[in-house]
């Protein structure tokens, strides 16, 4: 078809890679998922460069580090100016630009200032509380988010967190609202809205729409139907006990501990994962539901299609869950693309990540950016296949004095946590599971100093000076019995 290709993102707030069928999951049923990767490609090793929501969505927009995106790589930090910026440059080139559900772009705008999109025209706002909870606790004033007035437009106002169970909390309960009211499915609806707008009004101009779930970030409250839908005996048990945790990244334990995670029962982990699985079956829906009017739009065949999420979660794993470590279940996330005219039920085994989303979309429809950023155009590797893009790939995560950092080769795995310090070494190969860490090995030990060689080698490369010390790494005390002694906190109990 004539003119530059449109491009859809669904991205997945907090999804593993594993949890879906297309990756190998047996019992998580994902049929629109498997179908966009038996039409396309999937990445079966795609990582997150920072394993926190607000950094990994700062390096999607701008295709850099997030300490160079925001200055920061912790869950905070706006966007800095004076990069290229996903929306911005694509509306300069002449795309329609949608968002529709959670950015995630902070600082949020207060009630009646313009919001902060970075570039898109429009927005369809779905943060899960967080712009109601800082401004308006209690809920009284309309246009905050978009998605709170929609509940109470149809008789459900306030009814998202009526469970009562926080935005941090693990603890499982099954949303009050009907399926079709469920934050996920309004996402789908106001995307294929979108999608029949543009049709309407703007069918000769291509668009960029982004249609961001915010689930199965917790609380892990799928609708009634989809809690039901795993029987917990039998999902698989989490891998490994927080028993193995002694010799890990210290902020497993402390998450353990802050969150109130040491409460909780094997029987309860099993219902957890149930309803995170029942949770990814009902976004699967919706994304059939959104790819099906593509369809009826006549567009697919003129759309590039990627779905991705900004990291995963431990899921019980080692007694812990959410992200902020380097462990498979935090760190390896979905991709998979489906590409006009492009190959079909590919799997690319090569290391890529998020920060290759701007350059690749960019080199995909002909509008090259006007600087350079962190990240690939995979672009060559998902039509063509061929030798990988980068030998190691490089991950950040959090800030002095509790930052870590990470780097993989596709089959070695080395993790430096700064409090400690406290180092990690698996060997995927023959421990995809990462129950053992092999730094704490006698074998393993004889491998750190190239490990530890190379990470300090690619901070520099890619300008992450803080985790640098000299020609060492940075290093910070650790009282893991303090650690595990915290108060609890940071639940994210509110109204909405």
């Amino acid at each position: 078809m004539p003119g530059r290709p449109n491009i859809l993102v669904l991205c997945a707030d907090q999804i593993r890679s594993d949890a879906l069928g297309c990756y190998g999951n047996p019992v998580c049923r994902t049929p629109h998922l498997d179908a966009l990767a038996a039409d396309g490609v999937l990445c079966a090793n795609a990582y997150t460069p920072n394993p926190i929501c607000v950094p990994a969505r700062a390096s999607m927009t701008t295709g850099n580090y997030s300490h160079k995106a925001t200055g920061q790589k912790d869950n905070d930090g706006p966007i800095r100016d004076g990069q290229v910026k996903l929306a911005e440059h694509f509306a300069a080139a002449g795309y329609a630009t949608y968002a529709c559900g959670k950015l995630h772009y902070v600082p949020y705008s207060a009630p009646g200032q313009p919001r902060l999109v970075h570039g898109f025209a429009g927005w369809d706002s779905a943060e899960s509380g967080r712009i109601i909870g800082q401004y308006d606790p209690q809920g009284r004033l309309t246009g905050v988010e978009d998605y709170f007035d929609y509940l109470a437009s149809v008789g459900w106002p306030g009814y998202s967190r009526a469970h009562g169970i926080g935005n941090n909390d693990v603890r499982p309960c099954p949303s009050p609202l009907p399926p079709e009211h469920h934050v996920d499915a309004w996402v789908a609806t106001r995307t294929i809205e979108r999608l029949a707008d543009h049709r309407r009004h703007r069918a000769n101009q291509p668009f960029l729409l982004w249609c961001s779930f915010p689930k199965p970030h917790s609380p892990y409250d799928p609708p009634f139907e989809y809690a039901n839908l795993y029987d917990p005996r039998l999902v698989s048990p989490p891998a490994g006990d927080e028993s193995l945790l002694g010799d890990r990244n210290p902020d497993m334990e402390r998450e353990r501990a802050t969150r109130a995670m040491v409460s909780l029962s094997p029987a309860a982990r099993q219902v957890i994962k149930a309803y995170y699985y029942g949770l990814i079956t009902f976004q699967d829906a919706q994304v059939g539901r959104v790819m099906r009017a593509l369809s009826d739009s006549g567009q697919l065949d003129n759309t590039i299609v990627v779905y991705l999420a900004d990291h995963g979660d431990l899921m019980g794993d080692f007694g812990t869950y959410f992200k902020c470590n380097w462990l498979e279940g935090s760190s390896h996330v979905p991709m998979i693309w489906r590409l006009p005219g492009g190959p079909k039920g590919v799997r690319r085994e090569q290391l890529v990540g998020l920060q290759d989303l701007l350059p690749t979309l960019a080199g995909l429809t002909g509008c090259p950016l006007p600087s350079s950023v962190d990240g690939i155009d995979i672009g060559r590797l998902l039509a063509q296949g061929g030798p990988g893009v980068r030998e190691v790939f490089y991950g950040q995560c959090d800030d002095a004095p509790t930052q870590s950092a990470m780097v993989f080769d596709g089959r070695w795995k080395y993790c430096y946590a700064q409090e400690g310090p406290t180092e990690e070494l698996y060997d995927l190969a023959n421990d995809p599971q990462e129950l053992v860490n092999m730094a704490s090995t006698a074998d393993g030990r004889k491998l750190l100093p190239q490990w530890r060689r190379r990470l300090i080698d690619e901070a520099r490369r890619w300008g992450d000076t803080a985790l640098l010390d000299g020609d060492g790494l940075a290093t910070s005390p650790l009282d893991r019995e303090a650690i595990r002694a915290l108060p609890i906190r940071g639940m994210g109990w509110r109204w909405f």
